[in-house]
């Protein structure tokens, strides 16, 4: 009987939930399309692939990320950050690195996780700092400003990455420029980060013009 109403009940309003549907539809499309173009008006100019050509600045933010995998292999977008932050402490593009990734559990570390690596790979520890509170990209930029204390820095993550924590410093007051890491070459992950990239940036708008 619940069923039979049910049925009925969509087919008295089939236009009105098709009409519905559309107007959702169409919402999210334009808060996309919006979110990418804020995006890249706020990417623009500011974001450098050459270290050569990078401009130096005093602190570098990176951007935190998983050190593995869920299936326990090597996250290839970690290896590129920390890489990339290398490349420039040691042309001396940046002279301190603030670390900034999720630590909500003491089993998921990612500032330590960072840390190590870049001292693995030559950084002196007492030019790293680590922000254990940067669970999503909006708050390891805000953070960055208001508990850090910066008031400009160079933002370390990847090509698809950057232009979404620049369009954060951007409305919240922070002077940034990026560098980008090379996106990482194999396709399935690419699409995979690009497709949470579009989601993520939706959602950023959100963020940005609602809830704060």
């Amino acid at each position: 009987m619940k069923k039979l109403k049910l049925i009925s009940w969509l087919k008295a309003n089939r236009v009105s939930l098709a009409i519905g549907l559309g107007l959702a539809a169409l919402a999210s499309v334009t808060l996309v399309a919006c979110a990418d173009r804020a995006c890249a008006r706020a990417a623009n100019g500011r974001v450098f692939r050459s270290v050569d050509k990078m401009p130096a600045r005093e602190v570098g933010l990176v951007l935190g990320t998983s050190k593995e995998t869920r299936h326990g292999k090597p996250n290839l977008h970690f290896n590129q950050r920390i890489e990339a932050a290398t490349a420039l402490y040691r042309a001396g593009k940046i002279h301190h690195l603030l670390v900034s990734g999720d630590n909500h559990v003491s089993s998921y570390d990612e500032p330590d996780d960072m840390r190590a690596a870049l001292i693995a790979a030559g950084v002196p520890a007492s030019a790293i700092t680590c922000d254990y509170a940067g669970f999503r990209t909006l708050d390891s930029v805000v953070r960055a400003k208001e508990i850090f204390g910066l008031s400009q820095c160079t933002i370390i993550s990847e090509e698809f990455h950057c232009p979404r924590a620049l369009w954060i410093a951007q409305r919240r007051g922070l002077d940034t420029i990026a560098f980008a890491a090379p996106d990482v070459g194999l396709k399935s992950w690419s699409l995979r980060a690009n497709l949470r990239e579009q989601f993520a940036r939706s959602w950023c708008a959100v963020d940005l013009y609602l809830l704060h």
